[in-house]
């Protein structure tokens, strides 16, 4: 997945969950944050961002942030890029557990949840649900970083679709390299550390990777082992 053109800052400050002050040029840029969660190990004051200039006219901000070092690695922290990424890997086959498929539809409606991806793979049909991971502690990626009662939904009509026939996939991407691992966060959400389980108790497969993460660029990369207990 690529950007459009790229531009180096320093956070200042955040301002709510969409917008920031950045220092670029020696001035203050209000600039929109393209993700809504807490971030607060990221979005540190005075920590190198990435802003990619936006084209389109009469927005309220010119810039939106991108990407952060957490020390030397580089984060990707837009939460629209998990799916675009996901769709992408899976129509190249990249995400091994599901291989080729011969059709891909993203959002797409099920029970009362919309799935961020459907495919066809021969007779199968199957949905994927969409994480995307900022969280990392010690080398253990996590998620979520803040209780998602929307998130335990999505689970639970996954489990729904599996007992219906479907394939059923949750997939976290980690937006960063150098994870080893990646845990449900019991700490923050048990109820979606629960329904998870659920879900890997009855087949749908729990699957996470991380991404190659460039200034204007990102991409799923390789699989990352997955512990729930």
């Amino acid at each position: 997945m690529k950007y459009g053109k790229m531009v180096e800052a320093k956070f200042l400050r955040r301002i709510n969950r969409f917008t920031a002050f950045v220092e670029l040029d020696g001035r203050e840029e209000m600039v929109h944050v393209k993700n809504t969660g807490r971030c607060k190990e990221l979005l540190l004051e005075g920590a190198r961002v990435f802003l990619e200039e936006a084209d389109k006219e009469g927005r309220k901000t010119k810039y939106s942030l991108i990407a952060v070092y957490k020390g030397d690695v580089l984060v990707n922290m837009d939460s629209q890029a998990p799916n675009q990424m996901a769709a992408e890997a899976l129509a190249e086959g990249k995400i091994a557990e599901i291989g080729g498929v011969d059709f891909l539809k993203r959002e797409v409606k099920f029970e009362n949840s919309r799935f961020d991806l459907f495919y066809h793979k021969g007779e199968k049909k199957g949905f994927i649900e969409v994480k995307g991971v900022t969280l990392e502690e010690n080398g253990i990626a996590k998620f979520p970083d803040a209780p998602t009662e929307r998130g335990a939904k999505h689970l639970r009509e996954l489990i729904q679709a599996k007992k219906e026939g479907y394939e059923a996939a949750v997939l976290f991407v980690i937006q960063m390299k150098g994870v080893r691992e990646f845990k449900p966060n019991e700490e923050r959400d048990k109820h979606f550390t629960e329904a998870l389980r659920e879900a890997a108790a009855v087949g749908v497969d729990i699957l996470a990777y991380d991404c190659r993460v460039e200034v204007g660029n990102v991409e799923i990369e390789n699989k990352i082992p997955v512990t729930l207990q």
